[in-house]
């Protein structure tokens, strides 16, 4: 269940990418934009900088999660950043929705969050799309680079991610759900190069060590290595039979809120809503049945999540919403700019713990 990556060096320098940091107008960047990013540019290269102010997103749902994720990526600097939501503004977005303004009551999310999302990064191309997202068609898609969902049903997940799959397209979903929140990624097949200290080999200036045929890391010096690393999709990583033995040796080291996520997924298709506090006794009830039908389905126990959890997991919490979407956010950045490894795939994180984890799930 691991996958596979394949490197080679692609040439070495004192630090970053070729070309260092730019000056005004170097390389294509105007002399605003220098500015503007310049920390990101020494912290991950010109080129990479360019490949994401070339980058078209789509964020599906604008609830506190969807506006971490629209914050992050506006200020990285990305060509277009497209909100998409057709849900309207509730009293409970203004615990953690920060880009909705008071007074927005009843007003489209997306729409709604459009005017202080902009603010952020003039640079940035922002857009409001208040249609819903189940009704387009698999063209609209394929016009982005990245697809980012938030506040999807299973189904439409699914779908979506089959469509960016077939074409090329990054694909990335995640939830806040009380205390627990999660991303998953589907890159295909994703190309990187990450940075890595130097090895001098033997016979490169080392004939006055104590050990000469010993080689050793040179701290000054950096190359790039070039790598590939395959993902698989969503459907794939829900639907493991773990029955099989390597399945049952890799339970007892993976995380509960592998199956919670499948539990609360189960709950929003049924109920076409997440858990609410405003009929929390019903919700609960309802949760603790998905955990025995969730769970036997999977041929597991239902003492892999106990009964408390219910208690953890109603509402968006804010702090949840900026740790899950600093990552959700990290990774969109990482794959377009192609620079540092992916977390492939899966990323848990649990509020109650404070930690965060990162599960592969996959067929295999």
């Amino acid at each position: 269940m691991v996958g596979k990556e394949v490197e080679r060096e692609e040439g070495s320098q004192g630090g970053g990418e070729p070309g260092g940091v730019p000056g005004s107008g170097s390389g294509g960047i105007s002399e605003e934009e220098a500015a503007q990013y310049d920390r990101q540019i020494r912290l991950w290269g010109l080129e990479a900088q360019k490949r994401l102010r070339a980058s078209r997103v789509l964020l599906v749902g604008m609830k506190g999660l969807g506006a971490e994720v629209a914050k992050n990526l506006i200020l990285a600097g990305v060509k277009t950043l497209t909100m998409l939501d057709h849900q309207q503004v509730s009293p409970e977005d203004a615990q953690a929705q920060f880009l909705i303004p008071a007074g927005s009551l009843g007003k489209n999310r997306a729409e709604a969050s459009l005017e202080r999302a902009q603010e952020l990064n003039p640079m940035v191309d922002v857009k409001a799309d208040p249609e819903n997202v189940e009704q387009k068609p698999e063209e609209f898609f394929t016009s982005f680079d990245v697809v980012c969902m938030t506040g999807c049903a299973q189904e439409i997940l699914v779908k979506v991610d089959q469509i960016c799959h077939k074409n090329g397209i990054k694909f990335f979903t995640g939830d806040v759900f009380g205390y627990h929140g999660y991303m998953f990624a589907d890159l295909g097949k994703h190309e990187f190069v990450e940075e890595k200290t130097k090895v001098t080999k033997p016979g490169q200036g080392m004939e006055d060590g104590p050990d000469p045929k010993k080689a050793k890391l040179d701290f000054t010096e950096t190359t790039l290595v070039k790598k590939c690393v395959s993902f698989c999709l969503l459907k794939e990583a829900l639907t493991i039979n773990w029955s099989s033995d390597k399945a049952k040796a890799l339970l007892k080291r993976t995380t509960p809120d592998c199956f919670l996520l499948q539990v609360l997924l189960k709950f929003r298709t049924e109920k076409g809503r997440d858990p609410s506090q405003q009929s929390y006794t019903e919700d609960a009830k309802m949760l603790l049945q998905l955990r025995v039908a969730v769970l036997t389905s999977l041929g597991l126990g239902t003492d892999l999540l106990p009964d408390d959890f219910v208690s953890f997991c109603f509402s968006e919490m804010a702090p949840v919403c900026a740790v899950v979407g600093g990552v959700l956010s990290q990774e969109v950045v990482k794959a377009l700019s192609q620079r540092d490894p992916p977390l492939n795939n899966f990323f848990f994180f649990d509020g109650m713990k404070g930690n965060g984890v990162v599960e592969h799930l996959a067929p295999g």
